[in-house]
């Protein structure tokens, strides 16, 4: 059975695109940002309140749920939807991003990465073939390829070397689904047999590279397409110029897909640069860090000024933590270490990036994208502030 992925193109200006994206477990609405469930869960909250949220798609972990609790066991469990009891969209990575964040741990030979795992030192060999026999175990909508994520700054050598030996593993990868979509290999068990592959673009901050990336991808043969390699330390202009750059050359009847990324207002420039999926930990990470998002900025809750602030988090924001509590409440709970503050500032937060979302799709809807982009510039600062009414 081929992969059962079809993609729309409703509205654009310039460059951004409203879109709707179907996938075996339902339809999203793109631009789409994808909450992060490492472990198969979002850190801090029930599914009850994901289902309050409205997310039409999560990301869960290949390497991290190949460790535990192991792809076997939730292939038994029906697949990850029914292990998790999650009935919508789902994409998993490919446990690229993790075995180059344990540098220390892995070696990268032709064969794939030979890691320790991180829990218990046992050894382990991921190759682009077992890569794709664990996804498909685990029955995501989305699997990504195995892939070598390039540090940054590196020597152009390191950077070229990553992406040639990515365009290998894209290679075998393919392959490899391809013969599981021809059932040559009955003892993988499929969980979701309409299971969608994306290809990964790689190639650093080398525009050159990236061509020739694109170029060896696109031969291939995916089924859609994803910017790698990026929001690894490079500066935020470098980031929207490989973007767009990368982004005009990848098919325009497909969904692109830029992984990782980013700060709210990364998000509304790549949707002009032409992306339709993102993905990032920032809002639930900085939410157990203390770090609520806004249209005007950063709010670092531990922050004495918050002590006796009796206002909302946000007075323009209508998430259930914000119609509830106020600012000094938050902080509380962040101070004492109770573990409400994660899940009622993790709330908040993803809140804001998928309101954010909506708000952008349905600007380009009615054409008012660029008023958007610019009105969200000047109201939104990176850092921390104390957003005074």
């Amino acid at each position: 059975m081929h992969a059962d992925l079809s993609f729309t193109v409703t509205a654009t200006e310039g460059r951004a695109r409203r879109g709707r994206l179907t996938l075996p477990h339902g339809v999203i609405d793109t631009p789409a940002f994808m909450p992060v469930g490492t472990r198969a869960a979002i850190k801090g909250l029930t599914f009850d309140q994901v289902d309050t949220l409205a997310p039409d798609i999560i990301l869960a972990n290949t390497y991290h749920l190949h460790l535990r609790p192991g792809d076997p066991l939730i292939a038994r469990a029906g697949g990850l939807h029914q292990f998790m009891g999650w009935h919508k969209p789902v994409l998993t990575d490919s446990g690229g991003y993790q075995v180059f964040s344990l540098a220390s741990r892995r070696t990268i030979s032709e064969e794939g990465a030979a890691f320790r795992s991180h829990i218990d030192g046992a050894a382990h060999l991921l190759t682009p073939e077992s890569v794709v026999d664990i996804q498909a175990r685990l029955g995501s909508d989305i699997a990504m390829i195995f892939d070598e994520c390039a540090p940054w700054p590196a020597d152009r050598g390191v950077v070229e070397a990553a992406m040639e030996r990515t365009l290998r593993w894209a290679r075998r990868g393919r392959d490899r689904f391809q013969a599981l979509q021809q059932g040559q290999a009955p003892d993988v068990r499929r969980a979701t047999p309409g299971q969608a592959q994306f290809g990964i673009i790689q190639g650093g901050t080398h525009l050159d590279l990236r061509d020739r990336s694109v170029a060896g991808t696109l031969d291939i043969g995916f089924d859609a397409y994803a910017i790698g390699g990026l929001s690894v330390g490079e500066p935020v202009d470098v980031m929207y110029d490989v973007v767009d750059h990368t982004a005009a050359q990848l098919p325009a009847h497909l969904p692109r897909y830029l992984m990782g990324t980013g700060m709210p207002d990364d998000l509304i420039e790549c949707v002009a640069r032409g992306i339709d999926l993102f993905d990032c930990v920032l809002p639930t990470r900085n939410a157990r860090n203390g770090q609520l998002l806004t249209r005007r900025g950063v709010i670092a809750i531990k922050n004495a000024r918050y002590a006796e602030d009796f206002r909302p988090p946000d007075p323009d924001c209508t998430c259930s933590t914000c119609r509830r509590h106020t600012r000094a409440y938050l902080r509380h709970l962040y101070m004492v270490g109770e573990m409400t503050a994660a899940a009622l500032n993790t709330v908040h937060n993803l809140h804001f990036y998928l309101d954010t979302m909506r708000s952008i799709r349905k600007a380009i809807e009615f054409g008012t994208f660029n008023e958007l982009r610019q009105a969200f510039h000047q109201t939104f600062a990176r850092h921390s502030v104390p957003l005074n009414d």
